[in-house]
């Protein structure tokens, strides 16, 4: 029935049932980021709310690796199991395992020899330099959490299973909120340690939250069953992972680059400015992240519809995709317009940071619903196997327009900079728009479902 469920089930009752769950458990990993900077930012409001946000593109890199692989794990899933090929299926799962500890061990490479030379490279500022070391070490080094829940989450998400993967995110987000105070300012006979510690904050949370989703894993049955004895990693499979994963890693890794490369412009006008953009994308994440739940509904849906060849429930699930994507985006752009105080209210603010962040979370914000496109057409392009167009439209958006418009408006001042982002995800509709038509004619279009 749960395999039926995906080839059957109306599309838009489907998609509910798929992404709420995901959605939730986002809004609540949304709200333990925004809660780790107000910690923190009552700690400190200045050089601990900056290192932070120093440190928040290496955090980036750390998800973008784990979620970009998942992804390519889940597109590769799905397909299979709508191709009947409940084998290639199983054989993914494990290789998924396999590519999450390959990719912890080499931000533990990372966090043990290159943390302190990137930051150095920022800031002249000792004591903010040292915090955001302290804080990206650790995250970096016990990144082996995050990596291997993401595999397996990804993994249940590709057969339907959206319950148990939300479980997952609960346990790491509840155990980090509870657990932020406690160690930031040493309550309970714990020691104080500031940044230092919402940075263990962070890994205890994540690598609880793996305990239990390995516990799920093999100890419960799934319509994919992970199968380690005897395992030899399997070339053709990480091809295929990699052939999606690949472009969703550096299309998500961009946004690192992107915020390393802000944070250098926006440093030339003063730290509060880069507070402001690190506060920006604490807050954004509170709209985005229910889209990025419902990417995570709508992407095994589409992926199960095109393996299957039922060409008019994988165009349903991108017309429902969208029409959901802006309307959450929508009210978003409500909120940011009409309640800038408050949202910044909650850091703790300085005069100054009010002053730089209201027109900034304004301004934009403007972004919010022509991204909604960008993300849904992203998600086609992933759910297919043509992972490559979603990254070619990041790096146009958030490289080779963003950066250089970001750069020339900075002359005329810090609050010009902001329109850069709108700007962008305009320019990408058009560009997605474009990929998407020509992947209609060429593959969607004359799909007829399977014998």
């Amino acid at each position: 029935m749960e395999e039926n469920k995906m080839g059957t089930m109306p599309v838009l009752p489907l998609i509910f049932s798929m992404a709420l769950p995901a959605m939730f458990s986002m809004l609540v990993q949304a709200l333990y980021n925004i809660v780790d900077s107000m910690f923190v930012s009552q700690y400190d409001p200045v050089n601990a709310l900056a290192a932070v946000s120093l440190a928040f593109p290496v955090q980036m890199l750390i998800i973008s690796v784990g979620v970009g692989t998942g992804v390519g794990l889940n597109s590769l899933i799905s397909r299979r199991l709508g191709e009947e090929r409940q084998e290639e299926a199983n054989a993914a799962a494990a290789n998924g395992l396999f590519l999450a500890v390959l990719s912890w061990l080499v931000f533990l490479i990372f966090g043990v020899f290159f943390v302190r030379p990137f930051f150095e490279a920022f800031s002249d500022n000792a004591t903010l330099v040292e915090m955001a070391i302290r804080y990206t070490r650790i995250c970096s080094i016990c990144s082996f959490g995050c990596f291997i829940e993401i595999s397996l989450e990804k993994t249940l998400q590709a057969t339907g299973d959206m319950i148990h993967p939300m479980q997952f995110l609960l346990v790491g987000a509840i155990t980090n909120i509870i657990l932020d105070p406690i160690m930031i300012f040493g309550y309970f006979g714990f020691p104080e340690m500031g940044v230092t510690g919402a940075a263990v904050a962070t890994v205890l949370g994540q690598i609880l939250s793996m305990a239990y989703a390995l516990w799920v894993a093999f100890r419960k049955n799934h319509l994919v069953q992970i199968e380690l004895r005897g395992f030899r990693p399997k070339g053709r499979i990480i091809r295929d992972i990699y052939a999606v994963g690949l472009p969703s890693i550096v299309m998500q890794s961009i946004g690192s680059v992107l915020t390393a490369s802000m944070n250098m412009i926006l440093i030339s006008f003063s730290e509060v400015a880069v507070s402001v953009l690190g506060i920006y994308f604490k807050l954004q994440s509170f709209i985005f992240m229910p889209v990025f739940g419902l990417n995570q509904g709508v992407m095994p849906i589409m992926g199960y519809s095109y393996g299957a060849r039922k060409k008019s429930r994988l165009l349903e699930a991108l017309k429902w995709g969208i029409c959901i994507a802006v309307v959450i985006m929508s009210l978003g752009t409500l909120l940011f317009w009409t309640a800038p105080h408050l949202l910044l209210g909650l850091f703790n603010p300085t005069p100054e940071l009010l002053a730089l962040g209201v027109p900034a979370l304004r301004t934009i914000s403007l972004s919010f619903i022509p991204a909604a496109f960008g993300i849904m057409f992203g998600t086609i392009f992933q759910a297919t196997g043509y992972g490559v167009r979603s990254l070619i439209i990041s790096i146009l958006r958030q490289l080779v327009v963003i950066l250089p418009v970001a750069w020339y408006l900075a002359r005329f001042g810090l609050d010009y900079v902001w329109y850069a982002f709108p700007f962008a995800e305009l320019f990408s509709i058009g560009a997605s728009v474009l990929f998407f038509l020509d992947l209609y004619k060429k593959k969607i279009k004359n799909l007829s479902p399977l014998e």
